[in-house]
């Protein structure tokens, strides 16, 4: 049993395979743990996988670069993945003309209040220009908010990793705080976790349901859309 697993490491550890098969595997036990928990939010997948990959890449001793040659396949497919969100928008396309106004106020000033927010929040902390540039955009989907960033004289990899982060705090307790505050439409549901906390939030919303996750589509790309427009104004407001 342990020739074979050896065998495995060596033949997995000398090709681009191991990056991928790390990352499937971590996202699968997170996904495991999370049902057997009954769902709960600490446990959330996407959060349990950076956990388990972080924590494999320094066992292991593998570098960012070599672990990305692999994984590298999954992320190409994020481009394919968000195509196919069109799919539950479209069978919710009458709902969606309804509610037309109502999207784009909340798609709006959902952006707005979140870059006046994070960037007033860091300016109250001491923040430096610099980093204040770089957390405006992170509610926005990562290859959009690292454009934006960039353009605006951030830095993107920090803003890759705020991105990162307020999905995953988005996911684990936008239901919650929704629920607090007594939201109980799919529709609002919804376009609250797209407009926040983008494509992580996207995919919690579609465990709320189908209704909730195509709404939050929606309002992740229309605000994608608003932060770019918008969030140069706002800045020079703020500098």
């Amino acid at each position: 049993m342990s020739d074979g697993f050896t065998e495995i490491w060596a033949y997995l550890s000398a090709t681009p395979l191991l990056g991928l098969t790390a990352t499937l595997i971590a996202y699968q036990g997170g996904l495991w743990l999370y049902n057997r928990t009954n769902r709960f939010a600490l446990f959330n997948p996407v959060l349990v996988a950076i956990v388990a990959l972080i924590a494999f890449l320094k066992v292991s001793g593998m570098n960012y670069e070599a672990y990305f040659d692999g994984a590298q396949f999954i992320h190409f497919m994020l481009g394919p993945a968000t195509v196919a969100l069109a799919v539950p928008l479209y069978q919710q396309l009458e709902r969606v003309r309804r509610s037309a106004l109502a999207i784009l106020v909340s798609v709006v000033v959902g952006s707005v209040t979140a870059v006046v927010t994070a960037v007033g929040a860091a300016w109250m902390m001491g923040a430096s220009k610099t980093a204040m540039l770089s957390i405006a955009p992170k509610s926005v989907t990562t290859p959009i908010a690292m454009g934006i960033s960039e353009i605006t004289g951030g830095a993107p990899s920090l803003t890759a990793v705020l991105v990162i982060l307020t999905g995953i705090l988005g996911a684990v307790g936008g239901a919650w705080l929704l629920d607090a505050f007594g939201v109980k439409d799919e529709r609002a549901r919804g376009l609250a976790m797209g407009a926040a906390c983008h494509g992580i939030g996207t995919a919690r919303a579609f465990q709320m349901g189908e209704v909730a996750g195509a709404f939050s589509g929606l309002a992740m790309g229309l605000n994608g859309l608003a932060t770019a427009v918008l969030l140069p104004v706002l800045l020079h407001l703020f500098f």
